[in-house]
């Protein structure tokens, strides 16, 4: 008898005993640190640029904005920190695609490119379990970072705010504050991990979770956020400064005449104020035309910035879902 072929003593469980969270959490931190320590390292010199320069920004405002229209506020401060804070939101626009990209995409695609997916199966932790514990210490990590980084910056973009500089819901910023950059963060990161499940290929999964990031963005930017609560819709020609806009045309005798752009308002000015040298809408008012304008009020900021964040999040995890349930399918 040898000791394959020797029964359990009496008492004793053969079954092996499952491995514990608090293991895979280690396993995972080794795994991934450098990349950790990347991101980490990559969002603290941001973060240290954003402080530094926001001190600046900060004295600037209190020094030449009192009041925010002032001349002095337009030319010292305006002018000569709009550039910078434009070029800086631009940059951090790419920062939730990169993190998907790079850190994101390359969680599973490499286990399933160099094939050491079918060592870590047999470690007695369980496929399923393996994957879940990955993913969600990341995703739980990247996010927070995202978040902590998110108020860094809203800090910093304050004062173009007081200034009038700045609008809520402008394109450029929505998606950098609090709520919406983690959620973004987080539904890049699960992007990645199913691209990098499907293609298990690392660079062509990198490829994918930057494009479909891009779509996604640019879908949520341009028609998707504009309705997630039904515009108001007035016929006063001031608005609040802090108003979003999003459609303007002119009506006569209640019935729709023609949109504020494109060639037939260009008609209508072209034959009836032909000489005006005023603004469009004065001139088309004396001859019977309204223009009234659709707009979300910029008292919507927060339930917009949690709409998006909850969409995100059920993404998110509808992606991760779909990745676990994957793994769980696919053949060792």
């Amino acid at each position: 008898m040898t000791a394959l072929t020797m029964p359990a003593r009496p008492g004793h469980d053969a079954r092996l005993r499952p491995v514990p969270w608090r293991r895979m959490a280690w396993v995972t931190w080794r795994q991934h640190r450098a990349t950790l320590g990347a991101v980490a390292g990559f969002l603290g010199a941001c973060a240290v640029y954003l402080w530094l320069t926001g001190l600046q920004i900060h004295h600037a405002y209190a020094a030449d904005c009192h009041p925010a229209s002032s001349i002095a506020c337009t030319i010292n401060f305006t002018g000569r920190y709009a550039t910078t804070a434009n070029v800086v939101s631009s940059f951090l626009q790419a920062v939730p695609a990169l993190i998907g990209a790079f850190l994101g995409a390359p969680v599973l695609a490499r286990e399933m490119e160099t094939g050491t997916f079918r060592y870590a199966w047999t470690q007695g932790f369980g496929r399923w379990r393996w994957t879940l514990a990955k993913l969600v210490l990341l995703a739980i990590a990247v996010t927070a970072a995202a978040g902590a980084f998110s108020v860094l910056f809203s800090w910093y973009n304050q004062p173009f705010f007081a200034a009038g500089y700045a609008v809520p819901f402008d394109t450029r910023l929505f998606g950098l504050r609090v709520v919406a950059f983690a959620a973004w963060t987080l539904a890049a990161f699960a992007i990645g991990v199913l691209a990098g499940m499907l293609i298990r290929r690392v660079v062509p999964a990198i490829a994918a979770t930057l494009a479909v990031y891009a779509g996604l963005a640019f879908a949520a930017a341009l028609w998707l956020r504009e309705h997630y609560m039904t515009p108001l819709t007035t016929s006063s020609p001031s608005l609040p400064g802090s108003a979003w806009i999003i459609s303007q045309w002119y009506t006569k005798g209640g019935k729709f005449a023609f949109p504020d752009r494109g060639t037939q308002i260009l008609n209508a000015l072209s034959r009836l104020c032909p000489s005006s040298n005023g603004p469009p809408a004065q001139c088309l008012s004396q001859h019977g035309y309204t223009e009234w304008t659709s707009y979300q009020p910029g008292s919507r900021f927060w339930p917009f910035q949690w709409i998006e964040g909850g969409w995100l999040l059920a993404l998110s995890v509808l992606l991760i879902a779909a990745t676990i349930w994957l793994v769980r399918r696919r053949a060792a």
